[in-house]
């Protein structure tokens, strides 16, 4: 995705720069989920990241004030809810409610990373369908939209009573994969249920050829690789998954792409979620030629190793939050 100044937007949009003297100008904050992209995200649209205090009491509980004034202000919240799911979670929905009571014109909660994604439909008996108590959660502490990123399912932007713009990192990844001299490549999902998302990439990386990796699963967190459905032999298979947890789906996706011919590996993915053991499942050597992840959840130095590859979706969700700003579309963005 290309990236835009300042200038070539408002020579694009039709619109004057932002002033401070804006009455409704627009405004960013960020939680202690993500920091380092918010300031990106900042650079982008020329915005200084707002001032505000978070800060814990002795029982633990959080304490959030908004220290300048933001009345009739377009507020956008920049707060994956990733570990510790809970205490991010917490945190936005504070920033919503003193947003609120502090009279902003409009409040967006931009989640690059949507935790509890993955419980988005009851699967067995007496289970939550934590996906939609989290979106009902946000709606009611005052979220009037939501920006999010590559949402582990599609359903899950209906599970919002509010307008919820729904982007994807594919393009960066796309992008930077654009640059590598990888020969003839297919596209692998490493699971049936990822073939849409596997398609989509596949048509955006000059209509590659598609392959699918059958497996079942035995638990949470534990997969079973079965077969390869297609001819990935002598190709550089670059699978493709939304996030990467624990790490066994894609790592055992590898290794038998591997056994059935590939002659390079690459896995791509949005969320760098990595759970333990993931740290030492993907960096086994001679599995991965590269994992290429996106920076919407932040790793730490003592998080990487040497495949990895970590790119930057801060020009993507800033160009998303101006149009959203300046009432443009969000979707001619993937056109």
């Amino acid at each position: 995705m290309s990236s835009f100044s300042t200038a070539e937007r408002v020579e694009r949009s039709g619109q004057r720069p932002l002033t401070s003297h804006d009455p409704r100008r627009l405004q960013l904050f960020c939680g202690n989920a993500n920091p380092d992209l918010a300031r990106e995200i900042g650079a982008y649209l020329g915005v200084p990241d707002g001032p505000r205090v978070i800060k814990r009491f002795a029982d633990g509980e959080l304490y959030i004030q908004i220290q300048e004034s933001i009345r009739g202000c377009d507020v956008f919240l920049i707060q994956p809810t990733c570990a510790p799911v809970n205490d991010h979670l917490m945190e936005l929905m504070i920033m919503v409610d003193a947003c609120r009571r502090a009279s902003a014109r409009q409040i967006t909660a931009v989640i690059p990373y949507y935790g509890y994604a993955r419980a988005d439909r009851k699967t067995a008996g007496r289970e939550s369908i934590t996906a939609k108590l989290v979106a009902n959660l946000l709606v009611k502490s005052g979220v009037e939209r939501v920006l999010a990123m590559d949402l582990h399912s599609s359903q899950i932007q209906g599970y919002f009573d509010i307008p919820c713009d729904h982007i994807f990192g594919s393009p960066v990844l796309v992008d930077y994969l654009a640059t590598r001299n990888l020969g003839e490549v297919v596209v692998v999902s490493p699971d049936v249920g990822g073939v849409a998302r596997a398609r989509a990439f596949a048509k955006q990386m000059s209509d590659a050829p598609l392959a699918i990796i059958d497996k079942r699963r035995s638990g949470h967190n534990v997969a079973e690789s079965l077969t390869v459905i297609g001819d990935v032999t002598g190709k550089t298979a670059v699978l493709i998954d939304d996030m990467i947890d624990t790490g066994g789906t894609i790592c055992q996706g590898a290794k038998l792409l591997r056994q059935r011919g590939a002659s390079r590996v690459l896995a791509c993915a949005t969320h760098a979620v990595f759970s333990p053991p993931a740290l030492e499942r993907l960096s086994e050597p001679g599995l991965f030629e590269e994992v290429v992840v996106t920076n919407s959840i932040p790793l730490p130095p003592d998080r990487h190793f040497p495949q990895l590859r970590v790119l930057s979706v801060a020009n993507m969700l800033g160009e998303a939050i101006w149009r959203i700003h300046q009432e443009s579309s969000v979707s001619s963005m993937f056109r």
